[in-house]
């Protein structure tokens, strides 16, 4: 794997990761998560190239200013990767937040896309907030009391209580925010991203023309597999792939995930 450096226009410096080599697949991240969570699940194929951006506030990029931080400012940093990188059509996908940035960027720049992946989406053609409220609540807590002392009042929220009860992979997800090394980064990410959305309307989700593929799994609260669902009937000839829930089967979910990718990314009679 490559790691390596960029500043976008407005002087943010971000990190990215390139990881083999072939046909280029811009790979993104969720929420607060670290480079691990894409990679994890992308297939090992030789004649694939995997580009993660750490998006404003992950891993070693900057946060730059807390105001800019949004889903369209994500989308377009990713795309001036794609510029730094030369790379002038990738696949382009990824997981919760990375979907909503793959789904932004196949509407509004759709030429530098040639296939979509949409994993575990969060959103469909609006705000998704009463899902996403416990992460709104999480930085509160952490703003408020600190780390340690925020995760143990946020485990008796009933927000928390809430997620646990549907499902215990998003709330670990959510304790895992107060173990995030940059509390300030944390507090600007999950104050603002949770009541964003990709902006992308029903209209413009339905005159999406690339090959699409839609992957959702049951038992997870922020990412309902009706938002999948939704989302596949949505999108002309899309694909999707129903695979075990981390909170079922965490081996399986892996599996499933990068066997589900692969075939799409494999499949050339897909194009159109």
């Amino acid at each position: 794997m490559t790691a390596g450096t960029f500043t976008t226009a407005d002087g943010c410096a971000l990190t990215f990761d390139v990881g083999g080599k072939g046909q280029p697949v811009l790979w993104q991240h969720g929420l607060g998560a670290p480079l691990d969570q894409p990679v994890e699940v992308f297939p090992q194929d030789a004649a694939l190239q995997r580009v993660t951006l750490m998006c404003r506030g992950h891993g070693a990029s900057e946060l730059g200013d807390p105001l800019r931080l949004s889903i369209a400012q994500f989308a377009e940093d990713a795309l001036a990767l794609l510029d730094h990188l030369g790379v002038e059509q990738a696949t382009v996908g990824g997981i919760s937040l990375g979907a909503a940035i793959a789904l932004r960027l196949a509407s509004f720049n759709a030429p530098r896309v040639a296939k979509l992946v949409l994993a575990r989406p969060a959103w469909v053609d609006g705000p998704s907030i009463e899902r996403q409220h416990g992460y709104h609540v999480a930085a509160q807590y952490l703003e408020q009391y600190g780390a340690e002392e925020g995760a143990e009042r946020f485990r008796a929220s009933p927000e928390f209580l809430e997620v646990l009860a549907a499902s215990p992979d998003n709330a670990a997800s959510l304790i895992g925010f107060f173990k995030r090394p940059r509390p300030d980064t944390t507090i600007a990410l999950l104050s603002r991203i949770p009541l964003d959305w990709p902006g992308v309307s029903r209209a413009r989700i339905e005159a999406i023309r690339q090959p699409a593929l839609i992957i959702g799994n049951d038992q997870d609260y922020v990412h309902p597999l009706a938002y999948a669902r939704e989302l596949a009937s949505l999108i002309p000839g899309s694909r999707l792939a129903e695979i075990t829930s981390k909170t079922i089967d965490r081996a399986a979910y892996v599996a499933e995930f990068r066997d589900a990718l692969a075939g799409f990314l494999s499949d050339r009679g897909g194009d159109r």
